[in-house]
């Protein structure tokens, strides 16, 4: 089974004229956890207040799932909800949203792309992962329409983006908070899950404004979410990739965080590439610690992003401009159309296998 007791993501749902709330995907179904559970944390319409339980509750519920889904299922039929029946929401209150720059091979490319003939890595590139803080107020979920952005494109130029692009990204769920002024501890104890993000980009607007203090307007019009969190617990884990040189102290890994996750992208229902989230180069703990380092505190729905994930060969790139090097080696799709950037109508959808398990697509389209 493809959602079957190993993977159980949590996702917030509702039937028509019902509040919502959170439950598990079974199957093809809903296992509805306040009444199959006696716990009323699960009425909430988000899944902070479980999430904020913190790791020990995490996997007790995670046991305690499995164990009424393959034991005397008769107290949980009557409690699982058929898929075609529910809606889904955003599955929990985002706090803060801050987007990585994790992937050695993007990062690569678009320094080529847009700093043609010298080193493409910036100096500060592999002793720390860089980042920037989004805007969580437009974080949403998968199948939400992507209106298409107005902005500056260079001096005096005013209007709609010409170069939307996408982003294939993982996102990070925190769980647990920390106090101001103190630094996260272990990363499983504050992270809850995982979630596939689309962080939608307009690359003329970014271009023309992101010299010097990085992505702003270009970014922060949209970031679609599957509606489904993936437990960490449920994942493959194996080595991050090698780094040279070895990072400073507070960002040596303490286990195996690179995770053996493969991604799909998806234009008008053809897949357009495969990247792979094992070659990224800095792992989710490194991430979390230097989000943190500074004292910076974690709120629990807090989600932290690893930036579009590329894999070396030209079949594996996350983002159209790499994909078709700016717009200059544009995609040609089966139907006989081409594309550089998206047009108007175009549906862009991300999925992911990790091992045997499936992680909940994100899909959007634009308007």
């Amino acid at each position: 089974m493809t959602f079957g007791v190993d993977n159980l993501p949590y996702a917030v749902f509702s039937r028509p004229g019902e509040a919502p709330r959170v439950g598990v995907r079974y199957g093809d179904q809903v296992l509805d956890l306040a009444p199959a559970l006696h716990d009323e944390v699960f009425n909430a319409p988000s899944l902070n207040p479980f999430m904020a339980r913190g790791r020990g509750a995490w996997h007790d519920t995670r046991a305690l799932i499995q164990n009424k889904l393959t034991g005397d299922t008769s107290m949980t039929e009557r409690h699982l909800v058929p898929l075609e029946q529910v809606r889904l929401h955003l599955p929990f209150e985002v706090a803060d949203y801050v987007d990585f720059y994790c992937s050695i091979d993007h990062a690569s490319n678009i320094g080529q792309i847009f700093r043609p003939g010298t080193e493409p890595l910036q100096p500060n590139w592999r002793h720390l992962p860089v980042g920037y803080h989004g805007r969580a107020g437009t974080v949403v979920v998968s199948g939400t329409p992507v209106k298409r952005p107005q902005g500056q494109l260079g001096p005096g130029v005013f209007g709609p983006c010409a170069k939307l692009d996408i982003e294939a990204e993982l996102g990070f769920v925190v769980g647990a908070p920390t106090t101001l002024g103190s630094p996260a501890g272990a990363f499983e104890d504050h992270v809850f899950g995982v979630t596939l993000v689309n962080d939608w980009s307009a690359r003329d607007i970014q271009a023309w404004e992101y010299v010097p203090l990085g992505p702003f307007l270009g970014k922060s019009f949209a970031t679609s979410i599957s509606p489904w969190i993936t437990p960490l617990e449920a994942l493959p884990r194996i080595p991050g990739r090698a780094q040279d040189p070895p990072p400073v102290d507070y960002l040596r890994r303490q286990g195996d965080w690179g995770l053996d996750i493969s991604l799909e992208v998806l234009l008008n229902g053809e897949v357009v590439s495969r990247p792979p989230y094992s070659s990224m180069y800095w792992t989710p703990d490194q991430m979390l610690a230097h989000m943190t380092v500074n004292g910076a505190s974690l709120r629990t729905g807090d989600l932290f992003a690893s930036g579009t994930i590329s894999g070396p060969s030209p079949g594996e790139r996350g983002s159209l401009i790499e994909l078709t090097w700016n717009g200059s080696e544009p995609l040609k799709l089966a139907s006989g159309e081409t594309r550089s950037f998206l047009e108007d109508g175009d549906t862009v959808t991300i999925r992911a296998t990790a091992g045997d398990l499936t992680l909940g697509e994100v899909s959007g389209t634009i308007a």
